[in-house]
């Protein structure tokens, strides 16, 4: 009997990452206007591993109102651990290495990581940890400086 027994239905990587393409690209389904993410190259990446981000720097930090870049790698483990970030637009933030990976772990996401989570909960997360009262004021790289 299809969904019995109380088991849960595990979705293929493939198609919870068409969803999670098809929530990106309509934006308002849904998605905080902060956000926003997509394929970095629709024609050439039928696995769905290279993704794009943007977030909205938040108000009231030194970041505010900035066009944060990031680029996205939902490998083949994907969804049972969380994507590789990397931010392209240079940042000073203390969860941020050198190159500009986002140590997930430091925001407490790659512990709390679950199937059912998304790149949306991933990017989420980061806004969130750049509005933290301790990095709100942290000095910012000049508007325009990149990583890559």
């Amino acid at each position: 009997m299809f969904g019995g027994g109380g088991e849960d239905v595990v979705v293929p990587r493939a198609f919870k990452l068409l969803k999670e393409l098809e929530k990106g690209e309509k934006g308002g389904a849904g998605l905080p206007p902060y956000l926003s993410y997509g394929l970095a190259d629709a024609d050439d990446d039928d696995d769905l591993t290279h993704w794009t981000g943007t977030i909205l720097g938040p108000a009231g930090t030194t970041l505010d109102m900035r066009v944060l870049e990031l680029s996205i790698e939902c490998g083949e483990r994907y969804p049972e651990r969380p994507p590789e970030m990397r931010f392209r637009t240079r940042v000073n933030l203390p969860f941020v290495r050198n190159d500009g990976r986002i140590d997930l772990a430091a925001l407490g996401v790659a512990q709390a990581w679950r199937r059912n989570n998304s790149i949306e909960d991933a990017l989420n997360a980061v806004y969130h940890a750049i509005a933290r009262p301790e990095v709100r004021r942290l000095a910012q790289p000049p508007e325009g400086a990149r990583f890559d």
